[in-house]
């Protein structure tokens, strides 16, 4: 049996005829057979199939001799959070993150909340999967239902000083997935008057896929801010282990201006940290860390990438721009609820607003945001910039794709590890007309 799901860090695919009940069976075997764990904890989001999708992972797991402990609904980073305080030795976490609502999926970890990707395992597990030929235990494993949110909330906690945030007024968009179950749970431990809105889970989607980087999707929180005059807005995506931020004038803004915040907030409590960055757009991040007195270190994109690096330079914290943000004290995983809380300290120690925190760093690097096109031939695009640039350059960097920088100016592309595209983000050194001008070259050349 061949089995389509698998992408470079996961498992996605579209129900029933990529994805289904009986393949995640297969994939809990083959989980099992590759691990070899004695117990597990698995956690499902809102999707409509996610508890029948859970049931079947169980079913797999347990036939396999492996004891599950079912955290039932929940986010990704609470099976992380799960795996590496509870001593499991795995966890899955049932989701599809912020693809359409007839797709499911599902993420791996090891011990200590260690990926499972697609060079440390995750092709074994789908070649064992794919193979049929399962050892099935004569002991199976038992099954019982916990839940450790409590815990979770109280770690959350622990990133800032709770005496020390003032009454913000938050709006929170929960999208209808899993994060607005953790705002009610943190809710009573913070001072922050919440504006909930899309806040109850919702596996149907009534307000749309949650995922606020469609641009489509950001009208509401941006709207709810002006309306009630909030400091600060925040969306998640729908398993929350990403969140997006809004000014209080209902701008959004873009996450690698959120990195370097958040690099600065960690460096102001341990000088000389180690901060990870990835090579898309760097120039931001670097000043600010260097200015905190920190070391950046730049890393391949991509989850598995990042958090290897971080294990290996001991980083305090590690950011990408596409909003996944990673906590040396979280087992170098990454969180949806962790930044916020973090910018809301800032917010409440600097007694300043969120626009002028971000304005000046946003007009002394401007970025195109991340523009996506789909190419026959990525390796030939890469080519072709390097050469109608390659002149000109005064650094040529492969860490991820191709990055090109010049004197005032600077670009990298690179292909998606999960989709058929290629990735391109343009930042200058305050000029944004010769930002612009850049990305429409580079754009023109991508679509001839």
């Amino acid at each position: 049996m061949q089995i389509n799901c698998f992408k470079a860090y996961d498992v996605r695919g579209r129900m029933p005829d990529e994805l289904n009940e009986d393949i995640v069976y297969r994939i809990g075997r083959g989980y099992a057979q590759f691990l070899q764990p004695s117990n597990v904890v698995v956690g499902w989001d809102i999707r409509l199939s996610s508890p029948a999708m859970s049931q079947a992972l169980i079913k797999g797991l347990t036939e396999s001799g492996v004891n599950v402990t079912d955290i039932g609904l929940c986010g990704t980073e609470e099976v992380y959070f799960a795996t590496f305080s509870q001593g499991f030795d795995g966890g899955i976490m049932i989701t599809a993150s912020h693809n359409p609502k007839d797709y499911n999926g599902i993420k791996f970890v090891r011990e200590d909340s260690k990926p499972i990707s697609g060079d440390t395992g995750l092709q074994d597990i789908r070649r064992f999967a794919e193979s049929g030929d399962f050892e099935t235990s004569a002991n199976p494993g038992a099954v019982r239902n916990a839940s450790f949110r409590d815990e979770f909330v109280q770690h959350l906690l622990g990133y800032v000083n709770v005496d020390a945030l003032k009454p913000l007024k938050l709006v929170v968009n929960a999208g209808n997935g899993g994060g607005g179950v953790v705002i009610d749970a943190l809710e009573k431990h913070l001072p922050f008057e919440f504006i909930k809105i899309n806040h109850e889970p919702d596996g149907n989607f009534p307000n749309g896929i949650p995922n606020p980087l469609l641009t489509d999707n950001r009208s509401a929180t941006a709207d709810a801010v002006i309306q009630h005059g909030a400091d600060m807005g925040i969306a998640w995506d729908g398993d929350f282990d990403r969140c997006f931020l809004f000014d209080e004038n209902g701008g959004f803004i873009e996450g690698y201006y959120i990195v370097g915040l958040l690099a600065q907030a960690f460096l102001s409590k341990e000088a000389g940290g180690r901060i990870i960055y990835d090579p898309r757009l760097v120039w931001n991040t670097q000043q600010m860390v260097e200015q905190a007195g920190g070391v950046p270190v730049m890393s391949k994109a991509g989850h598995a990438f990042i958090k290897e690096t971080m294990r290996k330079e001991n980083a305090i914290y590690g950011g990408e721009m596409s909003a996944h943000h990673y906590f040396r004290d979280f087992a170098y995983c990454d969180s949806g609820m962790i930044p916020w809380l973090l910018v809301s300290e800032l917010l409440s120690r600097q007694n300043t607003s969120l626009s002028a925190m971000v304005g000046e760093r946003m007009a002394a690097y401007p970025a195109s945001g991340e523009i996506n096109r789909k190419i026959d031939d990525p390796p030939g695009a890469l080519a072709a910039a390097e050469a109608r640039f390659a002149d000109q350059a005064n650094k040529i960097e492969r860490v991820d794709g191709l990055g090109m920088e010049f004197d005032d100016w600077r670009f990298n592309l690179r292909p998606s590890n999960t989709e058929p595209v290629v990735r391109l983000n343009v930042e200058s050194r305050g000029d944004p007309v010769l930002m612009q001008q850049m990305t429409d070259v580079l754009v023109k050349m991508l679509e001839s």
